[in-house]
């Protein structure tokens, strides 16, 4: 059976996260959803890179999606963390027990939602202030607790990636992916 990832993307979106998380879950396989949290199909990223979204996120029914990745980017992340739509969105993931991920800023939108209350979680140095109620990991790129996980920003993108993969699929699939990408992996 193939795994469905959403990644919901809002104005400011960080694009080197974003692309990672995309790039990578789809050459393991799974089948990924870019959805626009804004009205239009076209998101700008906070370095001005202009994304085409698959569909608009208020058009996506997620019952047949296994994960939700959130990319960061200070201005994307709280986007997610402040709008109606995406905050049901993570936490009806959440409640049915499905993957939840999020990188750099982003952890602040599972914050939001309720999901980092008392579990481990990392995020980009300095945002953790703003998430008090979970346990802070400042010695790790990539965190999983059970169904949740969590990076440190840009330079860990390929990493949290892969782990995305490892935590979808397998660890096999996860090595084989990082071989064939030069990374050492896992």
């Amino acid at each position: 059976m193939s795994k469905s990832v959403l990644v919901p993307l809002a104005t400011g979106f960080e694009e080197i996260e974003a692309i990672s998380i995309i790039d990578t879950l789809r050459r393991a396989g799974a089948n990924v959803t870019i959805a626009s949290i804004n009205q239009d199909l076209i998101v700008t990223s906070a370095h001005h890179v202009k994304i085409i979204a698959d569909s608009l996120l208020k058009d996506v029914s997620t019952d047949s999606f296994d994960m939700i990745a959130l990319p960061g980017g200070y201005d994307g992340a709280m986007s997610l963390a402040k709008e109606e739509l995406p905050q049901q969105v993570i936490k009806e993931f959440h409640q049915k027990g499905k993957f939840v991920s999020a990188i750099c800023a982003a952890p602040i939108a599972l914050h939001s939602a309720g999901v980092l209350k008392g579990i481990e979680f990392t995020c980009y140095p300095g945002m953790e202030g703003l998430m008090p109620g979970g346990i802070y990991i400042d010695d790790q790129n990539v965190v999983v607790s059970g169904k949740v996980i969590t990076s440190r920003g840009p330079a860990t993108a390929l990493a949290f990636g892969l782990t995305l993969v490892e935590q979808l699929f397998s660890l096999d699939k996860a090595k084989e992916l990082a071989a064939g990408m030069l990374k050492s992996c896992c």
